[in-house]
């Protein structure tokens, strides 16, 4: 890809793709208040029905007939790419990794393809930087940039897959990717290569609406000193995306990370992976999402639905992420079981949890929504039901209006509309720590039939307006809005 090519020039091929995307989406009653539990409930139902899993034809493509070979020592990434081409040239169908080891660099998926891990089989991605240049059109903590192609990547395709019970290993560990965070916990010493260079370098670009094609990261790119990880698997900009069945292993960075991406089924998944900003799976500005029967075990969020970083989620051709379902997902470690933010300004709107189990002495919190005055935007109409919540280190639910910056800009958050219904908790440090600004309140936190179990702290409610306790009880004992400050 010529890099001095345009966004726009770069887009035109699947902008039509979108656009019809969004006028979908705002052709159905998505962005209506939600006036009630039952109205919530059947637009959840709407939500599920059009995120399915694509149909692909059933002829199939094996990456050992293009060259790959067994053993994880040679790698094979022209073989899978030769058997993602010639699968689409044939007009799509199943691209099959069987049984057995296979070490390769990024593998770019084309439409109508589904890579399909088989059982029994791991595929090993390498750890050298350089395998996944030249750069592509990616994000980085929710900004426009090129960088390090993920792992597994797909640009505007329509009808994509990632299935089977197969193993994907990203190989990061304390000696590959993760030092890059510049944190000594994940083997980072003084003088080594870090990220908060190139970092600072994108947020300021970001800040000054630097054209995203001169927006150049990679070690063949920029100023050098680029050293920001990349997602496991992303795609971006594409329509109808499945990936299911797999299990995730030592990702770089973010693990699932659709980007403008409408109707994704993430179905089935084991994430098990601890490094640093291991977030299982982050639909970012993305519509009609359901993520489901997935088990996270990670090292910062399981989910965390984003909307884009400050300028770059409020640009024109940026969307909000909307109509999301979480269904049947068991979360274990983490900083949030469901999260929303911290980049999120564009704006999250229609959110639902149901049927979730969440524990684990190293889970902060269960439901998290983070957000400040710079980078703004809404988070409107969030319903989540049917949850059961063992252990949480911190609080259960926690709204945070001084993540990072903090009240330091010009972009006021706008969160309404939190609602939680039938939730069991056995015991957590707090109940809620949830506080707006001064001059800029949270509305609408409605709670039923909550049990907080044991908690060690009280809860901390500030600058919250239109608060609806129905049956909460907290160590044994009803819970009420006068107890809040």
């Amino acid at each position: 890809m010529d890099l001095r090519t345009s966004r726009r020039a770069l887009l035109g091929g699947t902008l039509a793709i979108g656009a019809a995307a969004c006028s979908n989406i705002f052709a159905a009653p998505a962005h209506a208040d939600i006036a009630s539990s039952k109205d919530a409930w059947e637009r959840a139902r709407y939500i599920q029905a059009k995120a399915r899993a694509p149909k692909f034809r059933s002829q199939e493509f094996s990456i050992v007939d293009y060259g790959a070979l067994e053993g994880g020592e040679q790698i094979c990434t022209e073989a899978i790419a030769a058997a993602i081409d010639a699968c689409s040239e044939a007009g799509g169908g199943k691209v099959v990794v069987p049984a057995g080891t296979f070490l390769t660099g990024p593998i770019h998926l084309k439409s109508y393809v589904n890579l399909h891990v088989s059982e029994g089989a791991t595929l090993l991605f390498s750890t050298t930087p350089t395998d996944y240049l030249p750069a592509v059109l990616t994000r980085f903590e929710g900004m426009e940039l090129y960088n390090y192609s993920p792992l597994i990547y797909a640009y505007g395709c329509t009808n994509i897959a990632v299935t089977g019970s197969g193993v994907l290993d990203g190989q990061a560990d304390n000696e590959h990717w993760w030092p890059w965070k510049g944190k000594k916990d994940y083997g980072w010493v003084e003088g080594a290569p870090e990220q908060g260079p190139a970092r600072d370098r994108l947020i300021q670009q970001v800040a000054d609406e630097v054209p995203v094609e001169q927006r150049l990261y990679g070690a063949d790119q920029g100023a050098g000193n680029d050293y920001l990880r990349s997602s496991f698997i992303q795609p971006y900009n594409c329509t109808n995306v499945w990936i299911q069945g797999v299990t995730i292993h030592r990702s770089p960075m973010w693990e699932v990370h659709p980007v403008l991406c409408t109707n994704v089924l993430v179905d089935g998944l084991t994430i098990d992976t601890h490094g640093p900003n291991n977030d299982g799976c982050d639909p970012e500005c993305c519509s009609f999402v359901v993520i489901q029967n997935t088990t996270f075990a990670t090292g910062d969020d399981c989910i965390a639905i984003k909307a884009g970083r400050n300028n770059d989620g409020r640009r024109p051709d940026s969307l909000p992420c909307t109509d999301l379902l979480v269904q049947r997902c068991q979360m274990a470690d983490g900083h949030g079981g469901v999260t929303i933010g911290s980049e999120m300004s564009g704006g999250v709107r229609n959110v639902f949890v149901r049927d979730c189990e969440m524990s684990s002495p190293n889970l902060d919190i269960a439901l998290r929504f983070k957000t400040n005055a710079v980078r703004g935007g809404f988070i409107n109409d969030i319903w989540a039901k049917n949850l059961t919540i063992g252990t949480v280190a911190k609080a259960v639910i926690d709204v945070d209006f001084k993540y990072e910056e903090g009240h330091n800009g010009e972009f006021p958050p706008d969160v309404s509309g939190i609602n939680v219904e039938n939730m069991t908790v056995t015991n957590a440090k707090q109940s809620l720590n949830i506080e707006g600004y001064d001059d800029d309140h949270i509305r609408g936190l409605g709670l039923t039939n909550v049990d907080f179990g044991t908690t060690q702290k009280a809860p901390h409610v500030l600058y919250v307006d239109d608060i609806v306790l129905n049956n909460v009880t907290e160590n044994g004992a009803p819970l009420t809005v006068d107890m809040f400050a």
